[in-house]
């Protein structure tokens, strides 16, 4: 389905929505969706995401969008989903993303069963080259899951949703509880504070899944899930030749150390990727060929077909919500006389342009207020007990994560979320095993 405007559009003026048509839908958040559009000069297709300025304001949501189109403005890697326009009318919040065709790895999960070793293994290292860049940036994903990894049209893997994303410090250690718990780390549900590292856990729970169709540790309700996830032994199947060798094995186990300055990848500031560039299941990669998307992947996604759930058009065509259209924003608005999250969305939800702006950063600073052993290293470093730039527990105990970029699940694995997950009244997260 296709919207098309005729009135002239001025390329040469701010981006907004009169510079795309917009095609099919693709995917579905909690906010709004995700259609494919085509920019009118360009001809260069994108992945649209909207969000519903009400809905977001209802759902206490502002303070992340702002903080998700800031990170995003920050980033730009081969294997990520980069911003590359963000605009707003009255009625929506738009980012503009890199198209990704292949679907995300839930889908192909649900479809395959397990993935063949050889598969994995390259989206290990192409995974990997991002969360070392995503560290670099000093930002820590804390959602990486099956759904949030895209493949592109030649099957190429890719991180999205950046809805739960924060930035860390060398001086702050994180204690909110966010993303979906199957792929939180321990020193997360175990409120010791955490830092970057989460995310190479989350990698680890995410290639067993990948090479094993089940995850390491598991369990009928949250409690019962989060004494796994901080006591239980890892159980590899007992013919565990028939689905990886033992050097895919052992990088696993690595990634799924309990102890975070023990894992691998994370073992100190001064070897850290090197031991994942090292590491003998990546041997014969030529990493900087892998960074420029020279090494083919095995499995190629069939672009003909719809990778996603091909009912996220329906709701339109049955009238069940409103369609997405062009229309024109209000001339100068009155910011004082709007409600504090409609002013904020104003004025924080800036225009983004790839083609006309240089991304910058929007890094805080942030003051010591006490110190602690942290790095192996045996340093005295100061740490922050943080919850700002974080999403906070709310009544409804639940984030619904974003679908950035490309088609994604819609109600088939868990949620991104920011909760108490030991209190019963908040959890009302649905469990996916």
């Amino acid at each position: 389905m296709g919207v098309c405007c005729s009135e002239p559009v001025n390329f040469d003026g701010e981006v907004d929505l009169y510079h795309f048509d917009l095609h099919r839908a693709v995917g579905k958040g909690a906010f709004g969706k995700v259609r494919v559009v085509e920019h009118k000069r360009s001809k260069n297709l994108y992945a649209l995401k909207y969000i519903d300025k009400a809905r977001c304001i209802k759902q206490k949501a502002v303070a992340n969008i702002v903080q998700e189109r800031r990170l995003l403005e920050e980033i730009d890697h081969p294997f990520i989903v980069n911003l590359r326009y963000a605009f707003q009318d009255d009625e929506n919040c738009f980012f503009v993303l890199d198209l990704m065709l292949g679907g995300d790895l839930r889908f192909h999960l649900e479809r395959r069963g397990r993935l063949e070793e050889e598969y994995v293994r390259l989206w290990a290292a192409e995974l990997s080259s991002a969360l070392d860049y995503l560290r670099k940036q000093r930002i820590i994903h804390r959602d990486l899951k099956p759904d949030n990894i895209l493949l592109d049209a030649e099957g190429h893997a890719h991180i999205t949703d950046f809805n739960v994303a924060i930035h860390y410090s060398e001086r702050r250690l994180h204690t909110s509880v966010a993303g979906s718990m199957a792929y939180m780390a321990p020193e997360i549900l175990a409120r010791q504070g955490y830092t970057w590292p989460v995310d190479w856990w989350s990698l680890g729970v995410v290639l067993w899944e990948l090479l094993f169709h089940r995850r390491p540790f598991d369990g009928r309700n949250s409690e019962r899930m989060t004494q796994a996830i901080l006591n239980d032994s890892l159980k590899f199947p007992p013919n565990l030749s028939e689905y990886c060798s033992d050097t895919a094995r052992d990088f696993v186990a690595g990634l799924l150390e309990k102890n975070p300055k023990l894992r691998l990848g994370c073992r100190s500031r001064s070897r850290g990727i090197d031991d994942i560039h090292s590491h003998p299941w990546f041997t014969g990669i030529d990493w900087v060929s892998l960074d420029a998307k020279g090494i083919q992947p095995g499995f190629v996604p069939d672009v003909k077909k719809a990778n996603f759930d091909v009912s996220h058009e329906l709701d339109e065509f049955l009238m069940v919500e409103k369609p997405l259209t062009h229309s024109k924003r209000k001339v100068n608005p009155d910011l004082e006389k709007m409600k504090p999250e409609l002013r904020q969305l104003e004025e924080q939800f800036t225009i983004y342009d790839f083609t006309a702006d240089k991304r910058m950063s929007y890094y805080p600073h942030n003051q010591p207020i006490t110190t602690a052993n942290h790095h192996e290293d045996s340093e005295v470093v100061t740490v922050l007990q943080s919850t700002t730039n974080t999403m906070l527990p709310t009544t409804t105990t639940m984030i619904d994560r974003s679908t950035a970029g490309s088609p994604m699940p819609d109600e088939r694995a868990q949620p991104s979320m920011s909760l108490d997950i030991h209190d019963p009244k908040r959890m009302s997260i649905r469990q996916s095993v």
